[in-house]
């Protein structure tokens, strides 16, 4: 049914919908780019992945947004903006209804997960790490000394 290099070009097709553009591409320009027509693109897309371009850049783009509430201080509205949504209401609408939560909530709740209590909220840590007690504080104590090292060494 599908053929080694069709599956290539979709497989081709699929990262460039994943990629956050400042041009967000068309169907029809990642269709051609699969030399397809942009019908049979979407039925050939849809048969091999299981789910839509669209659906498929949607979920990237929310995938990329979840990453970057966690890690980053930007706000909602900049990420929204950065992950190549146009509206913050329609970004926050879209988070929720398929992630469960509102984007400053999931940022919430993950870095309540992950953050290790009592460490400035820039630096994230596994959840495991908070298993560790007193030998945690170890750890902490060795990096922290490590780097007045590495702080000494610069500034010579």
């Amino acid at each position: 049914m599908f053929t080694n290099h069709a599956v290539a070009r979709l497989c081709r097709a699929r990262d460039v919908l994943r990629e956050v553009h400042d041009r967000t591409l068309t169907i029809d320009e990642v269709a051609r780019e699969a030399a397809m027509s942009p019908f049979h693109f979407i039925r050939q897309f849809s048969a091999v992945f299981g789910e839509t371009p669209h659906q498929a850049r949607i979920r990237s783009r929310l995938d990329r947004a979840r990453v970057l509430l966690v890690s980053g201080e930007r706000s909602v509205t900049e990420i929204c903006m950065e992950v190549g949504f146009s509206s913050h209401g329609s970004f926050s609408t879209l988070f929720a209804r398929r992630i469960g939560v509102s984007p400053s909530e999931y940022r919430r709740r993950a870095r309540a997960m992950i953050t290790v209590p009592g460490t400035a909220a820039n630096h994230l840590f596994p959840g495991c790490l908070n298993l560790m007690g007193p030998a945690f504080a170890i750890f902490e104590k060795q990096r922290d000394s490590r780097s007045a090292r590495l702080g000494a060494c610069e500034s010579s």
